[in-house]
């Protein structure tokens, strides 16, 4: 600690105050300085600037920074294989196998280097429909994650919930603990080790909080087909006036979920995780965790004014240490700077963070070639192929080890590095419920157009919106469309408030022959990539992508 060890910190005195009956010595750990049971955010703030992990903006948010990871460490996270999960795994790029014996030995290192350490401990739960949510523990080093936490997860509201409270899954991240790669079986001293038999998920030399929210979302990837529930990478708003109008926006980081679905016509449920029941939509969470990169008060103010008062944790985000202002335009930490922030700072947040049946899912896309069109109408077998496909460009600093300049990249379900069985049981869930519940599906590219990255621009914010408000209210479905002959999806000829050029990106390309050779090689990429998932795939779903 870099606090002075002859002081006791501020909320010392009433660490123990919401202690759960169901202690940590149950998950093997004891002899620890100090337990810290379920702090506000007002003491965990304290604790953070007492242990100088953070600072104080202006207007109030916590400043942290999480050193060298300044993104997801994908490479670095492994699956304990043991035989009562294993077959229901995808095993493969994202889910990689690791030794349950080795993951024993690290735990016992971990608990071991942590006794006479102080710890933060957050129980909360995941999932707001009571039918399925899922109570989890985080043991944190850090009082800023255990901020990060109360944020992002649902709260225990009485002090006889805390006190009763039995974990089903815990998280302990330790971020000054590093594996040794030679004799713990890791790739690298970074780590995050998920069992779930033991139901526990260890998370080492990596301060950032992403990794705790993302392990999570991962068991509930697993554990929720197992009962029926569609679990999905997708945000979600709905109609004010009709509950069963509820709108998804799937996609991966950096395509613009968070964004989009904070429109101020409509209610937001949630902006990142969420699970599709019999019943309807319901949250995973009780936060946002915005990319904040670029963020504008005028084209985005609820998340810009998310961003300037207390309570909201900025991470990586630069500030004047004079004026305590900070500078969201500035990329020098990582352009991965983000805002985690209680959901209810969201003026028209839906507070039970749950609604009814989609009538719109919006699969969005950030293509970095600037070929593909800002809006296009999916049938159901093409919405089934580009949910498996998960097409995308990768942004700089969402994950380790990306560069300036956007990747190409297929992510399966919009979310593949946490998606655990394998993407043909959510594409089954999936078509069940469309199929349902008569859901339209649209394709949106948040990406460039007039050129591939380098050469166009991103689309506006303002033309995306427009079309999707177009498509939520109907109108879109009333406008002329032109079948595209290479992706055989409808793409409307006009839409009110967007220029022509930007619905048709050929027009707006000066090299005509360079997009239509750029449209071809996404094309092939699209094929290429849907070559592994063909074993299991029906017919029609294949026979629904590009035609080369």
């Amino acid at each position: 600690m870099t606090h002075s060890q002859n002081h006791a910190s501020p909320a010392e005195s009433i660490a123990q105050a919401r202690k759960a009956n169901y202690d940590l010595a149950k998950l093997g750990i004891s002899s620890v300085k100090n337990a810290y049971w379920n702090l506000t955010t007002e003491s965990l703030t304290e604790e953070a600037i007492f242990r100088a992990e953070g600072n104080i903006a202006s207007d109030g948010p916590l400043v942290a920074h999480t050193g060298k990871h300044t993104g997801r460490s994908a490479n670095d996270k492994f699956i304990i294989k043991h035989v009562d999960s294993e077959n229901n795994i995808w095993w493969g790029q994202y889910n990689k196998p690791f030794d349950a014996e080795k993951f024993d030995a690290i735990y016992k290192k971990m608990t071991d280097f942590i006794k006479d350490k102080d710890v933060f401990v957050q129980d909360v739960y995941a999932g707001a429909d009571e039918k399925y949510r899922l109570p989890v523990r985080f043991v944190t080093e850090y009082a800023w994650h255990a901020h990060f936490i109360r944020n992002m997860f649902l709260l225990p509201q009485t002090l006889e919930e805390h006190k009763n409270f039995v974990p089903q899954f815990t998280v302990v991240d330790i971020p000054s603990f590093k594996a040794s790669p030679e004799s713990d079986g890791t790739r690298s001293e970074t780590f995050i080790l998920l069992s779930f038999e033991k139901k526990l998920v260890i998370i080492g030399n990596t301060q950032y909080a992403g990794e705790m929210k993302k392990s999570i979302f991962t068991v509930l990837n697993y554990i929720l087909p197992l009962q029926g529930v569609m679990p999905m990478h997708c945000s979600a708003n709905v109609n004010p006036n009709d509950k069963d109008d509820v709108a998804l926006f799937f996609g991966l980081s950096g395509t613009g979920k968070t964004t989009l679905s904070a429109d101020p016509s409509r209610r937001l449920i949630g902006d990142d995780e969420h699970g599709w029941s019999a019943d309807g939509v319901f949250n995973f969470e009780g936060g946002c965790y915005a990319k904040v990169i670029g963020l504008s008060e005028s084209a985005e103010p609820q998340i810009f004014a998310a961003t300037h008062r207390f309570g909201t944790i900025l991470e990586n985000v630069p500030y004047d240490k004079v004026t305590r202002r900070i500078d969201l335009i500035d990329d020098s930490v990582t352009e991965n700077t983000r805002a985690s922030y209680p959901l209810e700072f969201i003026d028209n947040a839906v507070p039970e963070k749950y609604a009814g049946h989609p009538k719109n899912i919006i699969f969005l896309t950030c293509d970095a070639t600037g070929v593909m069109p800002p809006i296009a109408r999916l049938n159901l077998n093409q919405a089934l192929y580009q949910f498996i496909s998960g097409y995308t460009s990768k942004l700089a600093g969402t994950e380790a080890g990306l560069g300036k300049e956007p990747q190409a990249t297929f992510s399966a379900c919009f979310g593949g590095p946490f998606m655990v069985h394998h993407p043909s049981k959510y594409a089954e869930l999936l078509k069940k419920k469309l199929v349902e519940h008569n859901v339209t599906c649209w394709l949106v590219n948040t990406g460039w157009v007039g050129g591939a990255y380098g050469v166009g621009k991103r689309i506006s914010i303002k033309h995306t919106r427009a079309l999707l408000t177009a498509a939520l209210n109907g109108e879109l479905n009333k406008v002329k469309f032109k079948t595209d002959p290479v992706f055989g999806y409808e793409v409307p000829t006009s839409c009110p408030d967007v220029p022509a050029e930007v619905l048709d990106p050929s027009s707006s390309w000066g090299d005509k022959a360079a997009y239509e050779k750029g449209y071809k090689e996404l094309a092939k990429r699209f094929v290429d990539n849907f070559a592994k998932f063909a074993e299991g795939t029906p017919k029609e779903i294949i026979e629904a992508g590009p035609k080369i």
